[in-house]
């Protein structure tokens, strides 16, 4: 039984029992006051025909006559008059009425118990006897019970005002307890939150103790945050210039071509700070890191304004800029040529770059794409001063139906649900499946090939359509779990988010189908949480209760930069590829790995990998204890 619940048994039995008190003490008290007065009537009337009878002078017939007289007249039970040897001479007597208003319970269990009046009769200074007087008690009986009425319809009303009373003041006590609850419950969960201190001493401190423990965990996390991003940059940054190194960056951009998300077509732009050893020859190598320092500060200005953009140092003279974006790598490069060109000079004589862009479709493979760039640096490095080479290969057939055809075919395909989920398991480390990542195919053509999201999601993006289909693959996800049982996993775009209905359409849907939406899991991508949190949370707090998870995918070095994590209300991350690939044999790469699980875990997150390939990759995971794995190896495993 609840506190509150015992509190309320607790007020109601006081009031309770201090109402049935006062009435049965009201009830006795006037009860006692009425057969008093009865006594005295009776004692008053014997008197007042006592009185009457001694002036008849004895005579039996006057007398009989105003015993009568006084019965007929007065409310009385028994008139009773008795000679002097104590033989009865005349006696009138009449049944107890019968009240309209006091129950026949009421009088058995409240009788009156009146002595009659006695008064002696004489004539002179002779005794003619005595006469006995008893009234009738049923105008008593109706006396006491409507006193009794009264009194209970006052204690009643009072007893309520008592409960109302109560009620106001417990539900002030129990608000912070609730939200204490609430807190308590949310440190169970991995959100934690700040409440209001309470204004009772008690529940105040209560509450401050709560949130102190709060602000404690949040210091532990901002610590783990501020060591986890010295292991991110010496695992997966280059010491000179802060960039990415060769094998992270490769890593990165592998995970970026294989992912849904993002536009049919991108760029990358490669630059070489020429001759290198004769720089450093000629100018010493503090000087040459200055240039280096410089030409990657141009770069990095672009992943830190342009969302998506990926920079790294691939070797000593070598940097390369990944463009998620159609038809600016070779703007791009000329532009980091126009910039480098005005500033490499005051650094000394004889500083030259070479820059290479290549724009290919996403689906190219990365030996295609740095086997282009690479072709097209060697062709500018053939040639004096800052060079910039292009190449643009592969072009895709999709634009040249033009985008509102596409538009009418995407949005046709949706309104006819002509939609499928394609399933890839996420296993743990005993095989078991955990859930089943669900991306949505479309088939645009009636007659054609079901699409992956990578041929329309682009388009969908730029056309608003991204609600529409992540609704679409909610429902059928539902629809699926409810068929089989199986947990599923659907990925809900950023800019779904920002539509302002779609988390109420969410939880619609939810709400339709209670049973499956336990078994349902919904998966943003990381930069939501550092670019939308309050989105992030707002979803938490309308489908977690509804049994709906929520998690972030390609995640990785970002979240240390998510102040508020520990108030996300999330129930998993998975590590991008980019951070669970290549650990074997790199002690910086899986010592960060295991912070990130350690700071994770300090949350109650359970954490998984995806992308998985390669075996070693796999058990290296396993050795940090991760909590699953997705990818092609899980898929092969799961087969």
């Amino acid at each position: 039984m609840s506190l509150m619940r015992q509190v309320w048994l607790l007020v109601l039995g006081v009031v309770l029992t201090s109402l049935v008190g006062s009435v049965a003490v009201s009830a006795s008290s006037v009860r006692h006051l009425i057969g008093t007065q009865l006594e005295v009537k009776n004692a008053d009337n014997a008197v007042a025909l006592a009185l009457a009878l001694s002036q008849q002078h004895g005579d039996p017939a006057l007398m009989e006559l105003l015993i009568s007289a006084q019965f007929d007249l007065g409310h009385y039970e028994r008139v009773t008059w008795r000679t002097a040897d104590g033989k009865v001479a005349v006696e009138k007597s009449a049944p107890q009425q019968v009240t309209a208003r006091a129950p026949a319970w009421f009088m058995h269990l409240l009788p009156f118990k009146v002595a009659p009046g006695l008064a002696q009769v004489s004539s002179g200074w002779s005794a003619l006897g005595s006469v006995e007087v008893v009234s009738h008690s049923a105008y008593a009986y109706d006396e006491l019970w409507n006193s009794l009425l009264n009194t209970l319809a006052l204690l009643s009303g009072v007893g309520l005002l008592a409960v109302a009373v109560a009620y106001v003041t417990l539900t002030r006590i129990r608000r912070p307890l609730d939200n204490a609850v609430a807190q308590a419950q949310s440190v169970v969960e991995g959100s934690y939150r700040l409440v209001e201190e309470s204004r009772v001493p008690e529940l105040q401190r209560l509450t401050s103790a709560m949130n102190a423990m709060v602000l404690r965990v949040k210091a532990m996390f901002e610590a783990q945050a501020e060591q986890l991003q010295v292991l991110r940059v010496q695992a997966h940054c280059d010491v000179l210039t802060g960039m990415s190194s060769r094998k992270h960056f490769l890593a990165e951009f592998e995970s970026a071509l294989t992912r849904d998300e993002g536009p049919a077509r991108g760029g990358l732009v490669m630059v070489r700070l020429r001759d290198l050893s004769g720089l450093n020859q000629r100018m010493g190598r503090p000087a040459v890191d200055e240039v280096l320092g410089a030409i990657a500060k141009a770069i990095k200005a672009y992943p830190e304004s342009v969302n998506g953009c990926l920079a790294g140092r691939l070797n000593g003279a070598d940097f390369a800029l990944w463009l998620p974006a159609p038809d600016v790598a070779a703007e791009t490069a000329a532009a980091l040529a126009e910039a480098l060109r005005a500033s490499l000079p005051a650094f000394g004589n004889g500083i030259r770059v070479a820059l290479g862009s290549v724009e290919l479709p996403r689906e190219s493979s990365m030996g295609q794409w740095l086997g282009l760039v690479d072709s097209a640096l060697a062709k500018a490095e053939n040639q004096s001063g800052f060079i910039v080479e292009a190449v643009s290969e592969g072009v895709d057939n999709a634009p040249v139906q033009g985008e509102r055809a596409w538009r009418a075919q995407v949005i046709e395909a949706l309104k006819a649900r002509r939609a499928r989920l394609v399933e890839f398991p996420v296993l743990d480390r005993q095989g078991q499946l955990v859930h089943l990542e669900c991306p949505l195919q479309l088939k645009l053509d009636p007659g054609g090939e079901f699409e992956p999201a990578a041929r329309w999601l682009p388009l969908a993006a730029r056309s608003r359509l991204t609600a529409e289909a992540d609704a679409l693959a909610v429902q059928l996800a539902l629809d699926a779990i409810q068929r089989d049982g199986q947990a599923r996993a659907i990925n809900i775009g950023q800019a779904s988010l920002q539509d302002g209905g779609f988390i109420a359409r969410l939880r619609e849907l939810v709400f339709a189908q209670p049973t499956a939406a336990r078994k349902l899991s919904l998966e943003m991508p990381e930069s939501v949480a550092i670019q939308h949190f309050d989105l992030l949370f707002e979803m938490g707090r309308q489908l977690r209760p509804l049994g709906v998870k929520l998690g972030l995918e390609h995640a990785g070095a970002g979240l240390a930069q998510v102040e508020r994590l520990f108030q996300a209300g999330l129930d998993y991350i998975k590590l991008d590829a980019a951070v669970v690939t290549g650990l074997v044999g790199d002690t910086a790469r899986i010592a960060f790995v295991r912070g990130l699980l350690v700071m994770l875990r300090s949350l109650s997150l359970k954490v998984y990998g995806e992308g998985l390939n390669e075996a070693e990759d796999v058990q290296a995971l396993w050795d940090c204890e991760l909590d699953g794995v997705t990818g092609p190896w899980a898929t092969r495993a799961g087969s």
